[in-house]
């Protein structure tokens, strides 16, 4: 029972449930950007470079076999260096997003702590030193 609380204790803290949230609020985030990248960024890509469609780039290292029927007996066996590019082009755009967004916060930040603060208005100066401040003036004006 003891390692069953301690788990609760761990588990219901606020960092645990903070990271949590991100998590979750991330992988949303995840799909939104993957989705920009594929439906709205990489056709007009693929369009510049002359309607290639990374994914499907490949290299087959051994074709696959057919038997007499058609049915594939033994599949090919390829490198699929095609999904290898969208998937960095992916991570490209993706860390250029969450940078660009890093960025906006940390200048939002920034302007608040730049906002000018309200002058401090200086405490009011204690009797006692006030009182020997006077009589420091007043023996200079003696000499």
């Amino acid at each position: 029972m003891k390692m069953l609380d301690e788990f609760k204790q761990f588990a219901m803290r606020g960092n645990v449930l903070d990271m949590a949230v991100g998590i979750i609020i991330g992988g949303a985030f995840g799909k939104i950007v993957s989705s920009i990248v594929s439906d709205v960024i990489m056709p007009p890509v693929g369009l510049l470079v002359g309607g290639v469609n990374f994914t499907d780039l490949k290299i087959t290292i051994k074709q696959q076999i057919l038997d007499a029927a058609g049915v594939v007996t033994a599949p090919a066996v390829t490198i699929n260096y095609g999904n290898f590019i969208q998937v960095t082009f992916d991570f490209i755009i993706i860390a250029f997003a969450i940078f660009m967004l890093i960025k906006g916060m940390n200048n939002l930040n920034k302007k608040r702590e730049e906002a000018p603060a309200a002058p401090a208005t200086p405490p009011p100066t204690p009797a006692d030193i006030q009182l020997l401040t006077e009589i420091r003036d007043l023996l200079k004006k003696d000499k």
